[in-house]
């Protein structure tokens, strides 16, 4: 009966010290070596995560682009024979119809341009209502007042514009007219790489509208042939 009892206490008294020393230091090596694999693998899944965000964001940023500049408008400009239209390598400002939830219709402007911020540079999106301008309107960039601006590009990519006409040559810069088509180089500003994703996008709108005919007044018979004839 007595030796029934000691092994029933015994039983019941848990882990020696032994053996709770032996299950930590089990524990320790099992802790160790899953903190080794996650310091192998954790750095490459982060970068692998911030190369599929920034992938994400170049799609959104070109589709966004490829929208707006491919929807273009002939909108004529106060001087005879021009249009409101002015790009370089860096920004890009066009008339185009009114897209958006609190927009009433209608033309408006649009600009792409880069900005710094204390983040970086970064291609930016801008607005504003459409209004005829008084005198030279290829400086929109100065004239219209560009609102709601949205970041569609952040650093390491950067987008360099380039324009050509019905003859094909690409071209810096482009002001007065719309051209043919537009060229987004997209590059990696930390390898200084051309990305294969870089695309070009043609107008959609290929007629101008017709410029208004010029009458010409009649001519005034001179003094001097009147009194010849008599």
């Amino acid at each position: 009966m007595r030796r029934t009892d000691t092994r029933l206490r015994a039983a019941a008294a848990g882990f020696t010290l032994l053996e709770a020393l032996v299950a930590v230091a089990l524990m320790g090596i099992i802790m160790g070596v899953l903190a080794t694999v996650a310091a192998q693998w954790l750095p490459n899944w982060s970068r692998g995560l911030l190369r599929v965000q920034r992938n994400e964001q170049l799609a959104i940023a070109l589709d966004r682009l490829v929208l707006d500049l491919g929807a273009a408008e002939y909108v004529s400009a106060r001087e005879p024979g021009k249009w409101v239209f002015e790009g370089d390598e860096a920004s890009v400002s066009l008339v185009r119809s009114a897209i958006g939830p609190n927009s009433r219709g209608g033309l408006e402007y649009v600009r792409f341009s880069e900005v710094g911020n204390s983040t970086g540079r970064a291609l930016v999106r801008m607005r504003a209502p459409f209004a005829p301008l008084a005198g030279d309107s290829t400086v929109l960039s100065s004239r219209v007042a560009f609102s709601d601006p949205v970041v569609l590009l952040r650093q390491p990519y950067h987008i360099v514009f380039a324009y050509a006409g019905a003859d094909g040559v690409w071209k810096n810069s482009w002001q007065g007219s719309l051209p043919k088509m537009i060229r987004l180089n997209v590059l990696d500003t930390l390898t200084q790489r051309l990305l294969p994703v870089s695309t070009a996008v043609h107008s959609h709108v290929t007629l101008a509208a017709p410029a208004p005919e010029q009458t010409e007044e009649p001519q005034q018979p001179a003094a001097g042939e009147g009194r010849a004839e008599r």
